[in-house]
């Protein structure tokens, strides 16, 4: 018996995007270079206020 064909939604995407993984160099430093500051202070914001992106950009004045 063959198996189902798994249908590809954008669901997972569009909540990943709106996430900052801090522990993910590539995350932090495309954040980084978004919003014109440093990866530590990237870090430090997502520490400080979680990882939604939304919230973490409004840390860093964009």
């Amino acid at each position: 018996m063959a198996a189902a064909k798994k249908s590809k939604t954008s669901r997972g995407r569009k909540q990943d995007r709106a996430r900052v993984a801090g522990g993910q160099d590539y995350e932090v430093q495309y954040e980084a270079k978004k919003t014109g500051r440093s990866a530590p202070a990237v870090k430090k914001a997502v520490k400080k206020v979680g990882n939604t992106r939304k919230r973490v950009e409004r840390r860093l004045g964009r």
